[in-house]
């Protein structure tokens, strides 16, 4: 799990579009391309915009919904706590004098 979380945020794109959800969680695709345009100057299509939301929902950063026929995009910050915490484990070497 840890890995595909590593990956995801590999590409500055994807962190671009975490950032834009966290600023204002619940955008659709369309929402989504013309903040990242007018925010990032990132002019790219619909598709690859696309594409690195279904790498950050496989990853479970992006939780899909459904309203109608509109789908919206939530952040979902629960697989980096988990991250977070396995680095902030104290560790019992350190304690031992």
């Amino acid at each position: 799990m840890a890995e595909d979380v590593f990956k995801a945020l590999a590409d500055p794109t994807r962190r671009r579009i975490l950032d834009e959800l966290v600023e204002r969680d619940g955008q659709t695709l369309f929402e989504l391309c013309a903040r990242l345009v007018t925010t990032h100057g990132i002019g790219l299509s619909r598709q690859a915009i696309s594409q690195h939301l279904a790498v950050l929902e496989a990853a479970g950063l992006v939780l899909p919904r459904r309203e109608g026929r509109y789908k919206f995009h939530d952040v979902n910050t629960e697989p980096l706590e988990h991250i977070v915490n396995r680095w902030l484990r104290p560790d019992a070497s350190e304690d031992t004098p």
